[in-house]
């Protein structure tokens, strides 16, 4: 044993003086032992980064298996996953994974978010931070909206239908936008083709793009102290990122793991039936989870609201939200000035109510499935 250890320890002295000749890894060393993580009430917030982090890792494996066996057309779409699930050894497991994984992905991405923005950690420097994680998130939920027609089954195939009918109520743009994401007047295996190439090429493209940067801010800058402790007078205990901040950190990423084994193998992912676009829309109809606060509020919408749509008046509501979301750091002057600033905060918890009491209410109008 003994032996065994000093000769991988040999090893690893190689390999490192090899890399080392040709690569200087000194100032990646310097910064693993110089970075520190502030401990405070509100270190827990912290984790929820690296657990969406490991999810969306989890994500591009299961993905890169998925797209081994799937097939991307109306034809053979639903025939390629029923295989996956039926032939392929472990193959359910894989899918089940990816899906559930999709799901914990974007509820722990909601929950750094929210995190971020009642601990104002968008304050300066940290602007670029908060759009590009906007970005990421935006890009999440496009993320879900293009895999949910993949299987081809009847809920995502008119789930999609309802999703981009929804797009084409964009003021001036919304026509063209319905025909961009469709390829066509309707749902066909051409908007299939197009999900497809969105989902496994031009998002992975993007979120790489973007993380690298969120990621490299986030090192750049360190991590956020709250005002109220920032301003407090005393400075918050650190602790080093390596060891102690990772192996916590480690802990959360287990703890998920767990989460989704657990859901992947006793509530496998359902596959459904094959998409018939002739046959008329089944009753209960809804989108995924984190869209079902827009789509309650479009249903409780009028028809017409004076001379305008009901429903373009509520996508623009949306729009609006989310550019108010996207631009906080620039309207928060409070904030910016080292002050409080009660009206954000309140704004923050009156969006969080809305959007968990609006899916409560979805959930309950469509018999909680």
């Amino acid at each position: 044993m003994e032996q065994a250890l000093a000769f991988l320890t040999r090893v690893y002295r190689h390999a490192t003086a090899w890399v080392e000749e040709r690569i200087d890894l000194s100032g990646a060393r310097e910064l693993i032992r110089h970075k520190v993580v502030p401990v405070h009430r509100h270190t827990l917030w912290y984790y929820f980064g690296g657990m969406t982090l490991f999810l969306f890792i989890i994500q591009v494996c299961t993905g890169i298996l998925l797209v081994l066996y799937y097939r991307p057309s109306a034809e053979g779409a639903f025939e390629s996953v029923q295989f996956i699930m039926t032939e392929v050894q472990f193959g359910w497991l894989i899918r089940s994974i990816h899906s559930w994984s999709a799901n914990l992905m974007i509820a722990t991405l909601m929950i750094h978010l929210f995190s971020v923005y009642f601990t104002r950690a968008y304050r300066k420097p940290r602007e670029l931070t908060w759009i590009s994680g906007m970005f990421l998130f935006g890009i999440a939920l496009t993320f879900g909206f293009s895999g949910y027609l993949l299987p081809w089954n009847t809920l995502a195939y008119f789930a999609t239908k309802v999703g981009t009918d929804v797009a084409g109520q964009v003021p001036l743009v919304g026509h063209f936008m319905t025909r961009l994401l469709r390829g066509g007047e309707d749902v066909t295996g051409a908007t299939l083709s197009r999900f497809y190439g969105i989902h496994v090429a031009v998002l992975p493209l993007l979120t790489t793009g973007i993380l690298g940067l969120h990621l490299f801010l986030v090192q750049k800058q360190g991590m956020s102290v709250p005002p109220e402790i920032e301003h407090s007078g005393r400075p918050p205990r650190i602790m080093p990122f390596v060891p102690n901040f990772l192996l916590r950190d480690l802990v959360g990423w287990l703890s998920a793991l767990a989460v989704l084994g657990a859901l992947a193998a006793y509530f496998p992912w359902e596959l459904g039936v094959k998409a018939d676009p002739f046959a008329p829309a089944p009753a209960g109809i809804r989108p995924e989870w984190y869209f079902m606060y827009m789509f309650q509020t479009l249903k409780y919408l009028p028809a017409k609201i004076g001379p305008i749509d009901g429903e373009m008046i509520g996508v623009l509501g949306f729009g609006l939200g989310g550019l108010f979301l996207f631009l906080v750091p620039f309207l928060d002057r409070k904030t910016a000035r080292g002050e409080k600033s009660p009206l954000f905060f309140w704004i923050g918890v009156g969006v969080v109510t809305y959007i968990v009491v609006l899916s409560v209410l979805g959930y309950a109008a469509s018999g909680g499935k």
